[in-house]
């Protein structure tokens, strides 16, 4: 593969590509939580890859389909007196997702075969593209994984593996976000390097993504429904309620009050943290990055506090989920900036 410093519009492209893939895994993401919101995601219940690209097509088979779901738990516990009609509306938004799946995987791979083909993607940046695509297939694994969970003998999905395959579809697109933001600076300056990880960098991902994992158990485990007020949770600062387990990490893993706690408060440690990072985007005089951390952070707050009293709405749930989404993606381009910072040694 070589450099095309001599036409800095091809790795622009790539840059233009990789980004509309990103947004793409955005969409998966927030039709995935609507997905999950509607209880909508065991209504497959075979892992077909290729041949479950079509739906039901006949009458005939959509009753074979509902049948296989009313042989797992989740339909005789919760959806006994379900019609067709009904299956049909669940089923249409867990086909929607993995139908998004398979055309993010032929918006990555066709392309990426293509610039490989014209030997047009820049050195040492090959390896980070296919690590990106065979992690997007890994993905598909991981949703299938997850799914697996509530077939047997839960009513849903574990809510372990939901937080597994929500940060994975995050890391993704981070990695999307963050390799197009390097291909920008090369378009730019043939001779830039890569952004590298900062410390504050890590130290704000870190934090960002435990409150992503708690965001997934709160939802894996409906845990935002044990309180609908806010800040006390049912007139108490620290929920009442709470079963204590041993080990005590037990009870942080699987106890909705603490977890619906732990995640109401930990977004203040995020809030903090993005603070700092955003003040030094700004010092490094990239005012809309600082603007998209605070506006990010800030709505997020807003919508999670307006889901919590609302009693779970599904329309402001959904948007919760999308917005956490975009404080990932604003959070990776204010770590790419500072990163670029020091990289150029200033």
């Amino acid at each position: 593969m070589v450099r095309f410093d001599s036409n800095p519009l091809r790795p622009n492209a790539i840059a233009n590509w990789l980004l509309t893939v990103a947004a793409l895994v955005f969409l998966m993401v927030v039709v995935g939580g609507i997905t999950r919101l509607t209880e909508s995601g065991l209504s497959i219940t075979e892992w077909k890859p290729v041949s479950g690209t079509l739906p039901p097509l006949s009458h005939a088979a959509w009753s074979a389909a509902f049948d296989a779901y009313k042989q797992i738990p989740q339909y005789a516990a919760h959806n006994a007196d379900m019609t067709l009609s009904g299956f049909k509306t669940i089923f249409f938004w867990e086909y929607s997702h993995r139908l998004l799946g398979r055309l993010l995987g032929f918006a990555f791979a066709v392309p990426l075969i293509w610039f490989a083909a014209k030997r047009a993607i820049p050195k040492g940046y090959g390896w980070r593209l296919v690590a990106l695509l065979a992690l997007g297939g890994f993905q598909g694994a991981i949703g299938w994984w997850m799914v697996a969970s509530g077939l047997t003998e839960r009513t849903e999905v574990s809510h372990f593996r939901l937080a597994v395959h929500l940060i994975a579809a995050l890391t993704i697109m981070s990695g999307l976000i963050w390799t197009a933001l390097d291909l920008r600076a090369l378009s730019r300056d043939p001779a830039a390097r890569p952004a590298r990880l900062t410390r504050l960098a890590v130290v704000a991902l870190v934090v960002v993504t435990i409150q992503i994992m708690f965001g997934a158990f709160t939802s894996g485990l409906r845990a935002g429904a044990v309180s609908s007020t806010w800040p006390l949770m049912n007139d108490h600062f620290f929920p009442e309620g709470v079963a204590w387990l041993k080990p005590a990490w037990e009870t942080l893993a699987y106890d909705p009050y603490l977890i619906h706690f732990t995640h109401r408060w930990w977004a203040w440690i995020v809030v903090a943290t993005l603070v700092i990072l955003a003040r030094n985007v700004k010092k490094a005089g990239v005012r809309p990055a600082s603007v998209a951390i605070h506006a990010s952070f800030g709505t997020q707050i807003l919508l999670g506090i307006a889901t919590v009293v609302s009693g779970i709405a599904l329309p402001l749930a959904a948007l919760h989920q999308a917005v956490g989404a975009l404080v990932v993606a604003a959070t990776i381009w204010g770590a790419h900036i500072i990163g670029s910072r020091k990289t150029l040694g200033r």
